[in-house]
């Protein structure tokens, strides 16, 4: 069963190629970091800032319009899989029809999606991932 998890921080940092964002349980003290790229980090970072409104659609708006121009709703994200140190992760979204519809995705642009709405969408770790990235020294 997935585990709900929500941003729990994001550190950005000029001087390294990787940025890092944390993901925390929702109801519980399981924590853990995934790196990503500075763009990723960077928008994600401006859309938890509810002040921030890009003047022009970013690629992770453009996928929930798509999405929605074609009768679906996105629902959810989460990150499903671990394997040498890289994570998978899916967006669940959901036809008109009460199809669900997973597409993979990159863990980062999967929560850049999550973050783009208000509130953001849940993110979901499975028990087998959260208990490898847990376990495993960052």
């Amino acid at each position: 069963m997935p585990v709900k998890m929500q941003l729990a921080r994001i550190i950005i940092s000029e001087l390294t190629e990787n940025q890092v964002i944390y993901l925390q349980e929702e109801n519980g003290e399981r924590e853990f970091p995934i790196l990503i790229g500075i763009f990723e980090a960077t928008n994600i970072d401006r859309r938890v800032k509810e002040e921030y409104t890009p003047t022009r659609p970013l690629t992770h708006d453009l996928i929930v319009h798509v999405a929605e121009a074609l009768g679906a709703k996105v629902e959810s994200v989460v990150i499903s899989d671990l394997n040498e140190h890289t994570y998978y992760a899916q967006l669940n979204l959901r036809k008109e029809d009460g199809e669900l519809i997973t597409i993979d995705s990159r863990p980062s642009d999967a929560i850049a999606v999550a973050v783009t709405f208000s509130p953001a969408l849940p993110i979901y770790v499975s028990e087998q991932v959260l208990d490898e990235a847990t376990s495993t020294p960052f």
